[in-house]
């Protein structure tokens, strides 16, 4: 088993820095609907706080 690392620190409401091995990103917005901008492209996330469904759209970078 490979060892993962993942670090998130909130900037502020709203808007989180993402530190992890393959670099760094940048999430913005609230529970239930964020963007995430990274090296790797872009990431509309969008879920149901509580039930655990959600959809994660990819547009590489």
């Amino acid at each position: 088993m490979a060892w993962k690392f993942r670090r998130r620190v909130k900037v502020i409401p709203g808007v989180h820095l993402n530190f992890s091995k393959s670099g760094i990103s940048t999430s913005i917005g609230v529970k239930g609907a964020s963007v995430t901008l990274g090296s790797s492209g872009a990431y509309l996330n969008t879920s149901i706080p509580g039930l655990g469904i959600y959809n994660t759209v990819v547009r590489p970078g």
